[in-house]
């Protein structure tokens, strides 16, 4: 079982951590010492557009979980534990691990790949060592081919007349598209390699969202290429995350592999106003802003911990990305405003 080894910070929201498919193909080393106490909720949980209810995605999306320590669950909402649930899907759990000093590693080595390896007879470390050196790195494995869907599926708000946005599926979060819908905003769950059209099922598109997912955004040319289209409609776009990677690039820019990157629910952004707030992240890979001249974008906002920047938008207001999460799919809300000066601009064109 190998993958490329990250930790995130983040306090509680293990199992929509573990179902986000950013995660995908990666092994992921909880900081915080206690793990399990709230147990999971039902795996078969559903809220009322049919989105998984307290989880990402349908599965645990990870190869592999670290962590110092379990506690039995002790919640009114738990239907199992953490490592049954993780038992049955077939995903190992690592208990024991010193997760500060694998940490503090990371973070002066960079993220790098690592083995797990389960069962009575244990291969020697050399042994394990030769298999990651012949497994694929994570670079070049695709796993947006792996969470993205077949055909598009159309998530319907229940508000009369509601604007109709199409999601370019990269491995988006159930949360992101639920932000939508409780606003009164019809969805479309968009496969990402295939071109997206004025109209959908006789339907006029008022806007696209690009959210999250796995991997390096430089093997997504067919998402680039979507953006670029709907620039030259003048379509109303909204990226989130690996959005805002695939958004630069779609104007001309660049993006750069971050040493340890992002993740976890205590990440600062401050505002051109002077606002700051705090936000959920869990990225790898971040925009170059000294590639942004002549793009037509701007920097609209950065982290003051490294410089990275966490947002762009477009001097004619068509354009909007954030780096981290609005939604805060575990973590704040803060930024949830993000979604309403989206439906704002989809309300003007719709």
């Amino acid at each position: 079982m190998h993958g490329e080894v990250v930790f995130t910070t983040g306090m509680v929201g293990y199992p929509e951590s573990l179902t986000d498919p950013s995660f995908r193909g990666q092994i992921l080393t909880f900081t915080y010492p206690l793990l399990g106490n709230y147990g999971v909720p039902s795996p078969e949980g559903r809220d009322r557009w049919g989105l998984p209810d307290g989880f990402e995605s349908p599965e645990i999306q990870v190869r592999a979980a670290l962590m110092q320590s379990l506690e039995p669950p002790h919640h009114w909402n738990a239907r199992t534990s953490l490592p049954a649930w993780a038992a049955r899907s077939g995903v190992p759990l690592l208990v024991g691990i010193d997760t500060r000093r694998l940490t503090s590693l990371l973070r002066s080595h960079g993220v790098m790949r690592g083995t797990v390896a389960v069962g009575k007879q244990v291969p020697s470390v050399s042994a394990l060592r030769r298999e990651l050196e012949r497994a694929p790195r994570y670079e070049d494995e695709d796993f947006v081919a792996e969470v993205t869907p077949k055909a598009p599926h159309l998530l319907r708000s229940g508000t009369r007349g509601a604007p109709l946005v199409v999601a370019v599926d990269c491995g988006i979060k159930a949360s992101i598209l639920r932000s939508l819908l409780r606003r009164g905003v019809d969805v479309v769950r968009w496969p990402s390699h295939q071109v997206v059209e004025d109209r959908f099922d006789g339907r006029k598109v008022a806007g696209i969202l690009v959210g999250n997912g796995p991997g390096d955004p430089s093997t997504l040319g067919a998402v680039v290429d979507t953006l670029r289209d709907s620039e030259k409609r003048g379509t109303p776009v909204l990226g989130i995350c690996l959005g805002q990677q695939l958004l630069a690039m779609a104007h001309g820019g660049s993006t750069f592999k971050l040493k340890y990157g992002h993740r976890g629910q205590n990440k600062p952004v401050v505002f051109p106003d002077g606002r700051a707030f705090i936000l959920s992240e869990n990225h790898g890979y971040a925009v170059d802003p000294t590639s942004l001249k002549g793009t037509g974008l701007e920097p609209w906002a950065r982290n003051p911990d490294d410089g990275t920047l966490e947002g762009l938008r477009d001097r004619r207001g068509r354009v909007l990305a954030l780096q981290g999460h609005p939604e805060g799919g575990p973590g704040p809300r803060e930024a949830g405003f993000v979604f309403d000066l989206f439906v704002e601009k989809l309300r003007r064109r719709a």
